[in-house]
């Protein structure tokens, strides 16, 4: 995949770091930064040989460990803050480790390194109180309450990124919303197999509006983040929302995903409020039988897939020169190939021993 930035980050000897180097959008950065000649260290609780035969230094580790974290960060010049611990279910503890303190190590190996800059990737949940978000920008504030810790600890996570901004310290927050595109690690392949196994359903309507990022799209405002970032810049201490611009009704979204894959279109659909109220349900059901897997429908999934979520991407454009240079369209066709590609693969014999 090849990724166009709008800017190039200048060349240093020292290394960038990139924690979850070996997930889909810290892949992603991982890929532009090579492509544009940087030496790159990638921090993950384990080893990912696809990035060392790509010359990316591999540091292995947890972010709840301090001293793994600050070891990582050692000569680096910039910081890429990837790494989280995703999903809707789960114990609380372990978000609160991985996702805020995970983060305060991150902002201690900046402070015992004396790194100046640091990309966080945060996300609009951050803002999301269950009801429509229509166009809103970067004013909106955190809610009081939330449906799931994920976004819980991410925003505790934001807030402390955007408070330890100073003269010594840049930092940034980026919001990209619903990120897609070839070798999807989590959301595709989990579109595609509920379609299959005919579990995938609509709620409400599947007319609420949403916006979503394309891969590239969501790699080129991280690295013009970090191109316009430096101590007591304009854009230190900030948010911004990040996503390709194009707002679509989610059963259109989900149809066109599911077409790449020669799928038919959805068509099933469930009460909001029946919805939500199986999700409570499911919630109680499965903290009192303590059950690791997610249910398959959460109060905040209902919410989520009822309600509007499109973003006035102004700020982005104005301080980070921010512009999606693939289109929806245009990333449904890459998705229709690579999946054509995989699945020619996956029919292709074994080679004769």
């Amino acid at each position: 995949m090849t990724h166009s930035p709008s800017q190039e980050l200048n060349r240093t000897d020292a290394p960038i770091l990139v924690t979850g180097g070996g997930g889909f959008i810290g892949g992603g950065i991982v890929g532009a930064l090579l492509e544009q000649g940087h030496r790159v260290r990638s921090f993950s609780r384990r080893e990912h040989l696809p990035l060392k035969n790509l010359g990316v230094e591999c540091a292995v580790g947890d972010l709840s460990d301090r001293d793994a974290v600050i070891a990582a960060a050692e000569d680096c010049s910039l910081i890429f803050h990837v790494a989280a611990l995703a999903g809707v279910w789960g114990n609380r503890d372990e978000y609160w480790a991985t996702n805020v303190t995970g983060t305060e190590h991150v902002l201690d190996a900046c402070r015992v390194h004396s790194i100046d800059r640091l990309v966080f990737t945060s996300s609009p949940s951050v803002t999301f109180a269950g009801l429509d978000q229509q166009g809103i920008d970067e004013s909106e504030p955190y809610p009081e309450k939330y449906l799931a810790e994920y976004p819980r600890t991410k925003a505790e996570a934001e807030r402390r990124v955007r408070n330890a901004a100073n003269r010594r310290l840049a930092t940034v927050s980026l919001r990209p919303h619903l990120v897609w595109g070839p070798n999807d690690p989590h959301f595709l392949p989990r579109l595609i197999d509920r379609a299959r196994r005919g579990k995938l359903r609509l709620v409400g309507d599947g007319r609420s509006r949403v916006d979503s990022t394309y891969i590239d799209n969501a790699v080129i405002a991280h690295l013009n983040a970090a191109a316009r970032l430096f101590p007591d810049s304009p854009i230190s201490g900030r948010a911004y929302f990040i996503s390709n611009g194009e707002p679509l009704p989610v059963g259109d979204l989900v149809s066109r995903l599911l077409g790449a894959a020669g799928l038919p279109p959805i068509t099933r659909t469930v009460p909001t409020p029946l919805a939500v109220s199986l999700g409570g349900i499911l919630e109680g059901v499965y903290r009192v039988l303590r059950r690791k897997q997610e249910p398959p429908i959460t109060r905040f999934v209902a919410r989520q897939l009822s309600t509007d979520h499109w973003f006035d991407l102004s700020a982005a454009r104005r301080d980070l020169g921010y512009l999606p240079e693939v289109t929806i369209e245009e990333g449904i066709n890459r998705v229709r190939t690579h999946l054509s590609g995989t699945e020619e693969k996956l029919a292709q014999p074994e080679p004769a021993p």
